[in-house]
């Protein structure tokens, strides 16, 4: 294994049809059939509203405040990737911006993730780029400082190696590893279906407390149902 700065070519993805089908499933259905994991957190937010995609994982990891390795990544996405930027220490800068994401977008990039910050936001959003940050600063970035690409990084406490699927949408990001990627397409899909049969129970008048048998789990903890007037002293 080489050590130091790397740019690693040619990584190994997902088929293409999971990922997409991944993606109309949504990042809590995943999260929740993974049995709560690769949910990178409420600190990672979109930057927009209504966009839900889903790709493989180009990684980057950033020096703190240098944006030299996400134009490497960029040379190394194709379409249907999604590039995901850790700097190595927190770090509040614009990393990105309209002039980036142009790049990125006519490379068939589906959106841009980071532990970092973008700038441009309102460019961003109207040039239908989606993007998932900590930060939004309008502080640049410099380019001097070598880091790596398609390595394995960790994203708010979630392991990201190349090539797992990223999915994204308004309730955050989740990371699928590229190996569990059939088998959580199917967890997660079934979960959907569940959740539809229950909607159609909950719309027929059916409440949640009897519906997940919540009354026992009550009992068993304490709960007490007691009139208003007991409860104030009457």
């Amino acid at each position: 294994m080489t050590s130091g700065p790397v740019v690693v070519t040619d990584i190994a993805r997902a088929d293409p049809a999971t990922v997409d089908a991944l993606a109309a499933l949504g990042s809590a259905t995943v999260h929740e059939a993974m049995g709560r994991v690769g949910y990178a957190g409420a600190r990672i937010r979109p930057i927009q509203q209504d966009a839900a995609i889903s790709g493989s994982a180009i990684t980057v990891l950033a020096a703190p405040g240098d944006n030299l390795m996400v134009h490497a990544a960029i040379e190394q996405a194709r379409a249907g990737d999604v590039i995901v930027v850790v700097p190595v220490t927190d770090s509040p800068y614009g990393f990105i911006g309209e002039l980036m994401a142009t790049q990125m977008q006519v490379r068939g990039v589906r959106g841009y993730v980071t532990s970092g910050g973008v700038r441009d936001t309102a460019e961003l959003r109207s040039m239908g780029f989606p993007v998932w940050t900590a930060y939004v600063s309008a502080q640049g970035t410099v380019k001097d400082t070598a880091g790596s690409v398609n390595i394995p990084v960790v994203l708010d406490g979630v392991l990201v190696n190349p090539g797992d699927i990223v999915i994204a949408d308004d309730d955050g990001v989740t990371i699928v590893p590229r190996h569990l990627a059939t088998d959580t397409l199917e967890a997660a899909q079934a979960r959907a279906d569940r959740e539809a049969a229950n909607r159609l129970r909950y719309q027929a008048g059916e409440i949640s407390m009897d519906l997940n048998d919540l009354r026992p789990i009550l009992s068993d903890l304490g709960v007490n149902y007691i009139p208003q007037a007991e409860y104030n002293g009457g």
